[in-house]
Formats: structure tokens, sequence, C-alpha cells
């Protein structure tokens, strides 16, 4: 297969995540609005699991081993156990909107990281970009932090966007393995993790009674089959930084769905805060001194 036909599958991947996974944090909410966070998550991701195992066993997809398989846990560990947790108890309280464009700073979290495992280098650039993202998160707390969103929950979505960046570039320190093994077992373990959180804190588990609750989980669990298994697709293949600029995108995404179905309401002041963090975030990891913006 030619260079150009890999990078094609690589940009159509990318933005098939943008788009399944822009809708996520509205479909969370609605999940919340019936089913504990953790347990909620849990559910979501041992559905997920069971089916990217059959889709393995379908396939005959090896398994990941050795170092490889250290690999698969610790992702699964991080991002599906760790990061999910924080982002599922955010969304309790914080909306879709707001929530996703938080998150939209992974990719300058990233970049610090990547650049502290020395894989990537810190530029005048990428200190501008996190000045100006800072910003434009400060007027959106200006006009959204209300006692209805509480700062703890605000900052639970700043730390899973930490971890999230962590997870990306450590997983790029492992052998490659096949997406869907690699993510069959990141789901279930992450699954784990978060049942034992759930059995911890004492949540009700129950399945799901209403309706709105089982489109949202069944999006869910289509959303993680197939938006995550692209995701290590796409990391695996660009740069750790160029990878998460899914998460400034995928706020576009969530505002016209968090509109449409979830009854939210934006401002002028949010839609001003959310382009300035965009802003921010092109100007720090996409744009490089002297030149244009650096090629995955």
């Amino acid at each position: 297969m030619s260079f150009r036909r890999v990078d094609r599958a690589v940009l159509l991947a990318f933005v098939i995540v943008v788009v399944v996974l822009g809708a996520n944090w509205v479909a969370v909410r609605f999940s919340n609005r019936e089913l504990p966070p953790f347990w909620g998550a849990a559910l979501r991701f041992f559905i997920a699991s069971a089916i990217l195992f059959g889709i393995v066993a379908w396939r005959r997809i090896p398994l990941p081993s050795g170092r490889a398989m250290t690999g698969a846990v610790v992702w699964g560990a991080l991002v599906f156990g760790a990061t999910f947790a924080l982002l599922y108890w955010a969304l309790v309280a914080v909306p879709a909107g707001m929530t996703s464009v938080i998150f939209a700073t992974l990719p300058l979290m990233t970049l610090f990281v990547a650049a502290a495992a020395g894989l990537e280098r810190i530029t005048r650039a990428g200190v501008a970009g996190a000045v100006v993202a800072l910003g434009g998160l400060a007027l959106i707390f200006n006009e959204q932090l209300t006692a209805a969103v509480p700062m703890e929950r605000v900052a639970a979505i700043l730390l899973g966007a930490v971890v999230g960046a962590f997870a990306g570039v450590l997983v790029k320190g492992f052998p490659r393995t096949h997406p869907i093994a690699t993510n069959a077992i990141g789901t279930g373990v992450g699954a784990v993790l978060l049942l034992i959180a759930s059995l911890a804190l004492g949540e009700e588990r129950a399945l799901p009674q209403l309706t709105p609750t089982w489109l949202a989980l069944g999006y869910l669990v289509f959303s993680t089959t197939l938006g995550f298994v692209l995701v290590v697709f796409v990391t695996l293949r660009w740069t750790a930084t160029a990878s998460s600029y899914a998460a400034v995108l995928s706020p576009i995404v969530t505002v016209i769905v968090a509109t449409a179905i979830g009854g939210e309401v934006f401002g002028p002041v949010f839609f001003l805060g959310a382009a300035i963090v965009g802003a921010g975030v092109y100007l720090g990891t996409l744009v490089r001194a002297g030149g244009g913006p650096t090629t995955p």
C-alpha cells in the first residue's frame, strides 16, 4: 500500500474520530441522568469489551503479548479507567459543551508531556498557545461557572486531559499491536477498575429503565468499539500531539448535538472563549516558529 493511500486512510479515521467522539459528551450526560457515573461507564466498557473480543475471535486477530500486552493494560487503565472515571464524574454537573471545550486543551497537555518525555520540543509558539488557551478558558469560566457547575468538577476534566495526554504519549513507547485487540483488552481493564470504584462508593448497579438511557448507552458502546479503535490507529501513525488535535475539533460536533437534543444553550461569550481556546491550541501545537502548520 502506498504512502498516499495510507495517509488518506489515517486522515479518514481522524475525521471519523472527531465526529463520533464529539457526540460522546452529550450521550454521557444522558447516561448520567439515570445511571451512577462509575457504574454507567463500567457497563459501557464491559459491553464494548465483549463485542471487541468477539471481533478478535471472529477475525482471528492475535492478542498482544509481552511488552505489547503491558502497553494494552496501561492504555486501558489510564484511558478507560482513570480518564473516563474523571470525565463521567465531571459530566454529572458540567454541561457537555463546556466539558468538550475544556478537554480541547488535550493537545497542549500532550505537547508538554511529550516534551518531558523527550519526544517533542516545546517552542515559544507552544508557550504562547498555552497562554491564549488559558485566556479562552477564563472567559468561559467567568460566564459558565455557577453553583451548579462546581470547580472541582471542572478540575476533574482538566486532570482527565492530563491523564489522557500521558496515555497518548506512553502508548507510543510500546510495540504496535492491532487496535481492535488493544482496545478489547483496554476496555476490559477499564471496566474492571470502574466497577471497583462503583463498588467502593456504594453506587446502585442496575440496568437502565428509560429509553433515552438505553439509546445513549448503545451509542456510547458503538463509539467505543469504533471511535477508540480508530484513536489507537491514528495515534500509532501520527505524532502524539497531532493525533490529539481531534479534541480541538470535537467541540464543534458537541455543541451542535448538545443544542439539538441536549437542551443546552450557549451565549456569545462561550463561543468567543471556545474560539480562543481553539486558536491557542492550534498556535501551540500545530504551528512552529518560522513555518506553517506541522504535518503528522
